[in-house]
């Protein structure tokens, strides 16, 4: 078995900012590759388990087929202070979804873009993105919408790493994903970031078209915290390890929230780092009288009551916008 690498940094990254897929070895990461691509020969990538065979071009819920399609990468700093820092976070965002969210905030490229109406990205395309970002300063890799695409990302960060990715990944996803998956990741990600939206199946299946949603997020945010655990950020402030987990507040349902946030608590613990989103605006398929429920933006009221509940459960590490000094030097905070 081939030795980890040497840890060192990239140019423009934190000295001690450390990636954990440096202590893979070469075999190892040869066979996280070969088991994701035959993980897309029969597809159970995730919840949705389509059973098709992407390797063959085929395409089911998620509507893509062998290759990954990117809509944007670009530096990122509407992120959290810890990953956007002064450079911004790198982030790669996917096209397609295995969710169908009436209000996504990304439907064009989530819901409206049709199937291989934008081609592919092969892992080598997908791993000069991410040395591209690297050499622009980004503090990390952040996969956007990467739950229906992991084999693709296993792939192509075993290019990126033999090719220099010295940067921390960020799985930044909304939560509908399977444990098998995410243990494909383990060791390649050093911070996960799941969304977790609903806690009813109900609702689920209203706003996002999957009933099954809450237990596969449940089941998926507690695998990701025993992975990295909590949230461990570097002398400047940066996320180095951990889990961050959000939440979008939504108009009058701040019982999800309450359910959401006891579950939080009670399971991983006080310290957990919690983000708690007040920017829902009704986008999607929102509008008129369909899904005139959650067709207006949050109140300030709502979101007070949830900063609220979050502190009367005992959650103490709540995100907070406090802009890095590098960042407001530059006139950015």
């Amino acid at each position: 078995m081939s030795s980890p690498r040497s840890r060192v940094p990239a140019p423009g990254a934190p000295s001690d900012c450390r990636p954990s897929y440096l202590d893979l070895s070469d075999a190892e990461l040869d066979r996280r590759r070969e088991q994701a691509l035959q993980e897309l020969e029969d597809c159970r990538a995730c919840p949705r388990r389509c059973g098709v065979n992407r390797m063959a071009g085929k395409w089911a819920a998620c509507k893509t087929g062998r290759f990954a399609v990117v809509g944007s990468a670009f530096p990122h700093f509407g992120e959290e202070d810890c990953l956007r820092g002064w450079n911004g976070s790198g982030t790669i965002f996917f096209s397609h979804c295995n969710l169908r969210c009436v209000f996504c905030q990304n439907f064009s490229i989530s819901q409206a873009v049709r199937p291989q109406a934008e081609p592919g990205e092969d892992a080598e395309s997908i791993a000069r993105r991410m040395l591209e970002l690297q050499a622009r300063g980004c503090h990390n890799i952040n996969f956007v919408t990467p739950e229906h695409v992991v084999p693709q990302v296993v792939e192509a960060l075993v290019v990126a790493i033999r090719s220099g990715l010295r940067l921390p990944v960020v799985y930044n996803t909304s939560a509908y994903d399977v444990v098998e998956a995410l243990r494909l990741m383990e060791g390649l990600v050093d911070i996960y970031m799941p969304d977790f939206k609903y806690w009813t199946s109900g609702r689920s299946r209203t706003y996002m078209k999957a009933e099954d949603y809450p237990e596969f997020a449940r089941a998926a945010v507690k695998e990701m915290h025993r992975q990295v655990g909590g949230l461990v950020t570097d002398g400047e402030g940066l996320a180095k390890r951990g889990l961050i987990v959000r939440h979008l507040v939504m108009p009058g349902q701040l019982d999800e929230t309450e359910a959401i946030l006891t579950w939080v608590a009670q399971e991983l613990g006080p310290d957990t780092y919690v983000n708690l989103m007040d920017q829902y605006n009704p986008a999607g398929k929102v509008s008129g009288e369909r899904y005139a429920e959650i067709n207006r933006r949050l109140s300030a009221a709502e979101f007070r009551a949830a900063r609220e509940m979050a502190r009367e459960l005992g959650l103490r590490n709540l995100d907070e916008r406090r802009p890095h000094r590098k960042l407001r030097m530059l006139g950015m905070g």
